[in-house]
Order: structure tokens, then C-alpha cells, then sequence
């Protein structure tokens, strides 16, 4: 499942809840990724990342939650974006991706990295999707990297992804 889209609601709680939200969503062709429910000090809090059909918007999902029977409820339907390929970054030298399963530090440890050889992100993004029962984030940098420390850079940024089980890749411009 490719999630686009993460929906968080809270509001009152009350009996069948769960199911309304639910099979509002099945009703106008979500599926489903993965999905937690929680009362917090009197709140219910339903989030899911999902993947939506195209023919809904999400303009047109967050109506059609909008008119479930829920009290004090606040709504948010937002698109979840993959991280753009940076195929055209002014100034890099190099394109480097890493990914998978989202880690505390994750962009905090790679970055450092380019502090010890002098080279200078110039483009950045970072997308997460949930697949199956796992969080899969990729950071994708544009960076500048002195030639002649390029290839130790990449060497250790390797390394490093290795270290955390990531998948790395980097791209010569």
C-alpha cells in the first residue's frame, strides 16, 4: 500500500465509533494502513495513514467524516507526500538516498556526517510510508562535496546507513 494520506480524529467518545469512522472510510474506497485508537483524558483519538482512491479528494473524505454523529470533533485529512526525487538540485554534486524502517536520529546522524567533510546539503526531503507493519522513511539529499573528499564521504555516509540497516544510494551529478 502506497499511504497518501494520514486522517487524525478526536472528539468525544461514544459506542460505535470505531465502526462509524471506519466504514465511512470503506464506504467512499479508503484502505486502510495502519490505524491506532485511544481515549486520552476523555478524548477518543482515531489516526490512520491511508491510501485514498482517486476519485476522493480529500476535501471530499474530510466532508464525509464531517457528517458522522461525533461531538467536539477536530478533523484533519492530509496528504502524505513522498519525498520529491531531487533530480534537479543547482549546485550539488551528489544526490544521496537512504532508506528504511524510521529510526530516532535518523536525518540527525547523516547530516553530521557531511559536517566532517566539509560538504554542504544544499537540498533536502524526507518522506514516511507505512508498508505492512513497519514505518519506512527515505531522506533523499542534494549535497556539494569537495572532490577530493567525495569518495570518504560516501564511504562513511555507507557505512553509517549500514549501520542502520538502511538502504543507501548516491547518484554523481
Amino acid at each position: 500500500m502506497n499511504a497518501n494520506t494520514r486522517i487524525t480524529i478526536s472528539c468525544t467518545d461514544r459506542v460505535g465509533l470505531v465502526s462509524d469512522i471506519s466504514g465511512r472510510l470503506f464506504d467512499i474506497g479508503t484502505n486502510l494502513g495502519p490505524t491506532s485508537f485511544a481515549l486520552d483524558q476523555g478524548r477518543a483519538i482515531f489516526v490512520t495513514t491511508c491510501e485514498l482512491p482517486d476519485t476522493c479528494p480529500i476535501t471530499e473524505c474530510e466532508a464525509a467524516l464531517c457528517e458522522l454523529p461525533m461531538e467536539q470533533a477536530e478533523i484533519a485529512v492530509e496528504a502524505i507526500y513522498p519525498a520529491p526525487l531531487l533530480n534537479h538540485a543547482p549546485g550539488a554534486t551528489h544526490i544521496i538516498e537512504c532508506s528504511g524502517i524510521d529510526q530516532p536520529g535518523l536525518i540527525a546522524r547523516l547530516s553530521e556526517i557531511f559536517i566532517e567533510y566539509s560538504a554542504n546539503i544544499v537540498q533536502l526531503a524526507a518522506s514516511a510510508t507505512d508498508e505492512k507493519d513497519a514505518r519506512i522513511y527515505t531522506t533523499r539529499f542534494a549535497v556539494t562535496i569537495p572532490t577530493d573528499r567525495a569518495s570518504t564521504c560516501l564511504a562513511t555516509l555507507a557505512n553509517t546507513a549500514g549501520s542502520m540497516r538502511l538502504l543507501f544510494k548516491f547518484e554523481e551529478l
